[in-house]
């Protein structure tokens, strides 16, 4: 269907975040919506522009005539997913993020080879020429998730020669080449030297990364984790990491966020830990909305939309 009258757009984002869009659409009407407070009366809108994480207003906003919600995050784990029903199409900005996280889950991965920052100086050393800084070369990558992070840190790991191993739901082709497709985890997982976590977080993938899992992969293991923390049994890690068995853990991303004071993940000298930040970039914000304003042309013209969520799997 294509739509020749005004179409309004119902958001809860910044008058400075969505004034570019208003200037690019001038045949939509986009209106801000309190995140917290009960909806005004005669408010109602097609869409639907809102958090991932969802608002306390969702629930009326949904019952405003909304039948297209997109939301400015690449997540929707923490979605209240129950309320979209099937008459609304749910679509994310999934793999809007991919640049930056790609980006951090390499520099982990370079930084552990070259042990940075420990192999900096700040004396003088007892002795000078003598390292034992490792190689990204012919090492094996295991990535756990091949959507849009998983194959933009596989084309970056490319030109380091390494073999790349991945998992997803599907044996389809990476769309970078020279990436293997397994069917298992424990085949992902198996002479793995770093594995990379870049899977949805659902009740099938909680914990997935846990006592037996971690047997599958071989000692001095480093594990990144740029997805959600839910996929690591934290107390097997704790194990694992004080065993040596994983040799270093890179975590943007724990659970809780924010992990409560004292944690052991604070000082344990294996665990490189930030405050989920991968995605950050100068661009970052620019490119979730890019997504958007992709599926607005989409529907504008009754095109089929992109990055549409399958409700049920939860992704």
């Amino acid at each position: 269907m294509l739509y020749s009258g005004m179409v309004q757009v119902l958001h809860q984002l910044t008058a400075d975040a969505v004034a570019p869009l208003a200037g690019e659409f001038p045949s939509v009407e986009f209106i801000a919506i309190p995140r917290d407070s009960v909806l005004p009366d005669g408010i109602a809108g097609d869409v639907l522009l809102t958090s991932p994480i969802g608002t306390p207003a969702l629930p009326e906003a949904l019952r405003r005539g909304v039948r297209w919600v997109h939301l400015v995050g690449t997540g929707v784990d923490r979605f209240p997913l129950d309320l979209i029903t099937p008459d609304i199409t749910l679509s994310c900005s999934r793999g809007a993020s991919a640049i930056a996280i790609a980006e951090w889950s390499l520099t982990m991965m370079l930084a552990f080879e070259k042990r940075l920052p420990d192999s900096w100086l700040t004396e003088a050393p007892a002795r000078w020429f003598q390292s034992d800084l490792g190689s990204l070369y012919g090492k094996t990558f295991a990535i756990v998730g091949l959507g849009g992070i998983g194959e933009r840190a596989a084309l970056l790991a490319r030109p380091f020669d390494m073999r790349i191993k991945a998992l997803r739901r599907s044996l389809r082709p990476a769309e970078t080449e020279g990436v293997e497709i397994v069917g298992s985890l424990a085949e992902v997982l198996a002479d793995a030297d770093h594995v990379l976590i870049a899977a949805p977080l659902t009740a099938e993938t909680r914990h997935m990364i846990n006592a037996e899992s971690i047997g599958w992969m071989k000692p001095g293991v480093h594990l990144v984790n740029i997805a959600r923390g839910g996929h690591i049994d934290q107390d097997a890690l704790r194990v694992a990491l004080d065993s040596g068995h994983i040799a270093r853990a890179s975590l943007d991303t724990v659970d809780p966020e924010p992990l409560p004071e004292g944690h052991w993940m604070y000082s344990h000298p294996s665990v490189r830990l930030s405050a989920h930040i991968s995605w950050s970039m100068p661009a970052a914000q620019g490119l979730l909305h890019d997504t958007f304003r992709e599926n607005l042309r989409r529907y504008l013209d009754g095109r089929e939309l992109i990055n549409v969520v399958d409700v049920q799997l939860g992704y």
